[in-house]
């Protein structure tokens, strides 16, 4: 609906309603509720998962069309992130935002900093979700009103064509508000928990859910180790159990990312249920590791499954988890992301020791195999060394090719000393082109960064403490902060703008006219910055 059109159906209300509404202009009551939106977080969750359904099958049919996300802590970060791109790039195509389990536990948790194993409070994270959705509304409800104020200057001015140029601008505003990934972990507790937990996030906006394939109570941060995983039928009851909380809301088209944590993980700590063989139970016990027993040797308490008609006995460890055969990771892991996606799942998250096109596509060739159109969310992790990594792989083909590499040693190939080679300098080449690549070639249709933030406050922190605790001084904040923010145009150096004065501001004036004491004086400082 247009500028005009809002105003007009609000002129309506007015009129049918029979109530007073003396001092209630309809211009007003239009410009609040094109400010607002999205009424609820159910709103946002169908408008996302649309935007989501479209980007994948866009993606389908060219595999350039992939789609990006950081990692969010905080609503601010997730708001910041979006005005950039909208300032950069002019609007917010095949961006999202990620939110991790990761960053809720380290920095949101009450009983302060935890590590990634689901020790934090579950309710943190639909309340992130629904605070990252208030910030994006609050940005554009802070956008519109800019261009709300320009069209009374215009107005005022009599500048008709500036004012046309305005309501355009109005009626083609592009939202913030843009599709979160939410991490579920490994559900929080049985099936119930999961969809429990579900519905609180999706009430609260998320229109994508990602789970993964580990042990609740056990659960370990994907590039840790002591992993364990749970048979295929347990997982797919809490994928299940996502998906029954889309339907029940009325997110139909909920998106569901299944994560398989097996090529890391080496333990489980059931033994699935099988009814035949061959069947989903026989085929997860089939990669245990385990030992053909004579019965009569058998010590109390040992647990034993028939494997081609003979005894077996699975090792099981002091710690009453049992281990899987050395070297199975990577046929688990495919085994895991066929059974997720013929079970409702709708994309597929590998998680890996290493960023290596080859290595993911390997495992998605076997899955297209059997599920064609087989999509993966990607973790570009910060817990990679992406630089000695790449630097390695480019060592590695290049001593395939007989390239002399005499002079470079690949155990130290992260020193500085590298920087400026042509070793270097094609490794940095394949780290920009990772994600396109992976694209094309590893089925990826969303890269992510899980902790960029976390990593970008603490290294401009430490950057911003030397400078201001040392000579610089005060300089050391106006020179690599606010004057940076001017001429980079960045739109937090207005802060009070950033933190809704000018909105407030609005408001005072439609509810009070001329009587209204506003912020955004001649005295504000915030016009310090005006002509910037």
């Amino acid at each position: 609906m247009s500028y005009q059109q809002t105003i007009e159906q609000a002129r309506k209300t007015f009129e049918q309603s029979g109530l007073t509404l003396d001092g209630i202009e309809p211009e007003n009551v239009a410009r609040m509720r094109l400010q607002n939106r999205f009424q609820t977080g159910l709103d946002i969750a169908r408008y996302t998962a649309k935007i989501m359904r479209d980007d994948m099958a866009a993606y389908d049919a060219d595999t350039s069309h992939y789609t990006q996300s950081l990692g969010c802590w905080h609503g601010f970060i997730g708001q910041q992130k979006m005005i950039s791109i909208k300032k950069h790039f002019g609007d917010t195509k095949g961006r999202y935002l990620y939110l991790s389990g990761w960053m809720v536990a380290a920095l949101r948790s009450d009983f302060g900093p935890l590590p990634d194993q689901s020790m934090h409070e579950k309710t943190t994270v639909p309340g992130l979700i629904e605070e990252l959705y208030t910030f994006l509304r609050q940005a554009d409800a802070r956008e519109l009103g800019g261009l709300f104020r320009e069209l009374d200057d215009a107005t005022e001015a009599g500048n008709d064509v500036k004012a046309q140029e305005i309501r355009k601008a109005i009626d083609n505003h592009q939202t913030h508000v843009v599709p979160i990934i939410a991490d579920i972990d490994a559900g929080f507790g049985n099936a119930e928990a999961t969809y429990l937990l579900s519905k609180k996030m999706i009430e609260a906006g998320a229109c994508c859910i990602q789970i993964e394939n580990q042990v609740s109570d056990e659960k370990q941060c994907g590039h840790q180790d002591g992993k364990v995983t749970v048979p295929h039928e347990d997982f797919l009851a809490k994928i299940r159990a996502v998906r029954y909380a889309f339907m029940e809301l009325g997110v139909d088209d909920g998106v569901i990312v299944a994560r398989t944590d097996s090529l890391g993980a080496g333990l489980t700590k059931q033994i699935a249920v099988t009814h035949e063989k061959g069947d989903i139970g026989d085929q997860y016990n089939s990669f245990l590791d385990c030992e053909e027993v004579d019965p009569a040797s058998l010590d109390h308490g040992e647990v034993l499954i028939t494997r081609d008609g003979k005894l077996m006995k699975p090792k099981r460890l002091p710690s009453n988890l049992f281990q899987f055969r050395p070297g199975t990771g990577e046929d688990r892991c495919v085994l895991d992301c066929i059974v997720a996606l013929q079970n409702g799942a709708d994309l597929l998250w590998i998680e890996t020791e290493k960023p290596h096109v080859e290595q993911i596509a390997a495992m998605v060739d076997r899955i297209r195999e059997t599920v064609p159109n087989a999509k993966l969310v990607y973790n570009n992790s910060p817990s990679f060394n992406w630089t000695l990594n790449f630097r390695q792989q480019v060592y590695d083909a290049w001593e395939k090719e007989g390239k002399d590499l005499s002079k470079s040693d690949r155990d130290r190939l992260m020193s500085v000393d590298y920087d400026g080679t042509d070793l270097a300098k094609e490794a940095d080449e394949r780290i920009r082109t990772f994600q396109a690549d992976a694209a094309e070639r590893a089925g990826i249709f969303h890269h992510l960064i899980t902790l960029p933030t976390y990593h970008t406050a603490a290294l401009s922190t430490d950057n911003l403490a030397k400078e201001y605790f040392g000579d610089q001084a005060m300089l050391g904040y106006v020179k690599n902060v606010q004057r940076e923010e001017i001429r980079q145009g960045i739109a937090c150096v207005k802060h009070q703008n950033m933190a809704g004065s000018d909105l407030g501001d609005d408001h005072k004036e439609y509810f009070a006219g001329e009587a209204a004491l506003k912020a955004g004086g001649k005295h504000n400082t915030m016009n310090q910055f005006a002509a910037e």
